[in-house]
């Protein structure tokens, strides 16, 4: 028997096939792609354009389209989308060819070095070649197929280029499937040319029935558990890192009730903060590069590591420094056998939910020392005591940055969403910020993006409305990526921005100096005629009247009481909502408890590098493989 078809292009085929498809996971269905973003060019607005339109018009499909300013704020803002969402859900990104599709490399990259998952849409030449070559073709002499587009290659966790309309049928499936996988999901692309795109073809009517992508949790091999519980029975100084697997998982419960019923203190990674609440009996903060008092020092004691749901970035580890016991072991909770295997653990490749709950079983009675549960109370005290310092130093005339964040915590309700990429925020945050609500601290610091935060308030809010979003961005971050505030107003997003401005790099320029480099190139100032370098007068930049011409309303502070009342005004607002603060470039800021490996010259004419050398050399004798 036949099967019945339909003749439509390629593109309106795939509005169809994506409006189809469903994920579930504990028995709850959602949509898998809710929407597409996009922005139209020759390449896309006959093609992907017409399909979305005509979808919209007979309602044939429910695929939604959201207009973006920015081709990578776009994907952004996906992303913050598919993280606040588990990575259950994920948005679509068409664009034009060349610039427009190219734009979303970088996008790309944050959702696969993140492992979120997108679903990107960037147009292409022509596939039969009948006007060669088109406007924005790249022409290599190394073969007629290679497009800008195979720059995605290396982003993409998924890679096809649609050459003829029936390959979109074996495409498409497979790009779902690694969407929805939480072992491979990241970017993933479907390079679309534009004649393709237009092409008509009679499809299989079965192709766009309703399709439900079941995310199952991956039970731990009951050996697995054992040899986990084994090592773990043997610690003296057990130390847990939740990442953000724990997160995405819904493991947060059982992490906590596993922390109490052994004692073993909890501390975490960027992702991972707020698995366990920041005043939980055992919550020790974040660790590493920048972590807490208490995180790092029970690091370097740690006999046995329990990981789960980490990928142990430079940063988690402070470039293997952190872990300083000669005698450390890793026991790795981990959906991917990647991260499961890192320092050469006991692996338990598993959901870290039902892992978790694998090792209370395990571990049922046991636990650890009453003296290691002191010793853990012991520094927590003493890390708030650093923490109250930091949010109460009376800095002046321009407050710290520290000041503002401690203000935040306290206006803030354990629901409001605080989102941050880059800069020195993410530093100060991971130290300062406390969190007790898993999806509270949204900061993307595996790409450590500059130009996320604005585009990420988007994606956030949309995928809960219900929360007070607040949009961390200092003015570098800013000035590369702010016209997404454009597509808050014209969706109705109430989001709040804190525009932090200090007139420079504050993270690179410390870095700078600390590496002997003296601040060179990190501050925005006017070229000096005397010196020739960019160290004059401070540049007359006014962020929020760019803010304020975007259409968000604008609330200025000058101190940290008026910050206060600003907020609360914008907490109060129905509208997007810029609050505008200067804060002094040089701090000062938390105390550091971790290293960073940052190569410095080996040779220099400069004191102040040859200095920093010095330092380095010295640091770099504790860093070493977990073997």
């Amino acid at each position: 028997m036949t099967e019945t078809t339909v003749r439509l292009t390629t593109a309106q085929a795939l509005v169809r096939f994506l409006a189809s498809q469903y994920s579930e996971r504990d028995g709850q269905e959602q949509r898998l792609i809710p929407g597409v973003w996009g922005i139209f060019g020759h390449g896309n607005v006959a093609g992907i354009g017409q399909a979305l339109l005509q979808a919209a018009v007979t309602q044939e499909a429910d695929l939604p389209y959201y207009l973006a300013r920015n081709e990578q704020g776009m994907v952004h803002a996906s992303v913050a989308y598919a993280k606040m969402r588990d990575r259950l859900a994920a948005f679509a990104c068409t664009a034009s060819t060349g610039p427009g599709s190219t734009n979303m490399i970088t996008g790309a990259a944050l959702a696969t070095t993140n492992r979120l998952p997108v679903l990107l849409l960037p147009s292409d030449m022509f596939a039969t070649r009948a006007a060669d070559p088109v406007l924005q073709q790249l022409e290599d002499t190394r073969g007629g197929d290679v497009t800008v587009n195979d720059a995605f290659r290396a982003v993409s966790k998924y890679f096809d280029r649609i050459q003829r309309p029936e390959q979109l049928i074996p495409a498409a499936l497979a790009a779902m499937r690694v969407l929805t996988d939480p072992v491979e999901t990241g970017a993933v692309t479907l390079a679309l040319p534009q004649d393709v795109q237009a092409e008509a073809y009679d499809w299989p009517v079965s192709f766009f029935r309703r399709r439900v992508w079941h995310i199952g949790r991956p039970v731990p091999e009951p050996a697995a558990v054992q040899r986990a519980a084994r090592l773990l029975r043997n610690a003296k100084k057990p130390l847990i890192v939740a990442g953000g697997g724990a997160v995405y998982s819904g493991a947060e419960t059982a992490l906590r009730a596993f922390a109490e019923a052994t004692g073993i203190p909890v501390a975490d990674t960027h992702a991972g903060k707020g698995a366990v609440p920041w005043d939980h009996p055992y919550a020790v903060g974040g660790i590493g590069s920048t972590g807490s008092y208490a995180a790092n020092e029970l690091a370097r004691e740690a006999d046995v590591v329990l990981g789960i749901g980490t990928r142990y970035s430079d940063f988690t580890t402070a470039s293997h420094t952190v872990f300083g016991n000669p005698a450390v072991t890793f026991v790795n909770l981990n959906v991917a056998r990647l991260d499961a295997v890192k320092h050469s653990a006991e692996p338990v490749v598993a959901d870290a939910r039902l892992g978790t709950q694998a090792l209370a079983g395990a571990l049922a009675d046991w636990e650890v020392e009453q003296e290691y549960r002191d010793r853990t109370r012991q520094l927590i005290t003493r890390t708030r005591e650093i923490e109250d310092q930091c949010f109460n130093v009376d800095h002046g005339p321009l407050p710290a940055q520290t000041e503002i964040l401690g203000a935040l915590n306290d206006v803030l309700d354990d629901r409001a969403v605080v989102i941050n990429a880059a800069g020195s925020m993410p530093g100060d945050l991971q130290q300062l910020w406390r969190a007790r609500d898993p999806k509270a601290y949204h900061v993307e610091y595996a790409y450590s993006c500059m130009g996320y935060e604005v585009a990420a308030g988007v994606g956030a809010k949309m995928a809960d409305p219900t929360r007070e979003v607040v949009v961390l961005v200092g003015d570098g971050s800013y000035l590369m990526m702010a016209q997404e505030i454009v597509t808050m107003v014209s969706e109705g997003l109430k989001v709040i921005i804190v525009l932090v401005q200090n007139h420079g790099f504050a993270s690179i320029g410390a870095l700078s100096e600390s590496l002997g480099s003296q601040r060179f190139g990190t501050k925005y100032r006017y070229r000096n005629g005397t010196s020739g370098q960019l160290d004059g007068e401070i540049l007359p930049v006014d962020l929020a009247a760019n803010a304020s011409s975007l259409g968000a309303d604008v609330l200025h502070a000058t101190s940290v009481e008026a910050f206060r009342s600003a907020m609360e005004k914008a907490q109060a607002a129905t509208r997007t909502t810029v609050v505008h603060v200067e804060t002094d470039l040089y701090g000062p800021n938390p105390p550091g408890h971790g290293w960073w490996d940052v190569p410095v010259s080996q040779t220099s004419a400069l004191e102040s590098t040859r200095a920093a050398y010095e330092t380095y050399a010295a640091n770099k004798q504790s860093q070493r493989h977990y073997l």
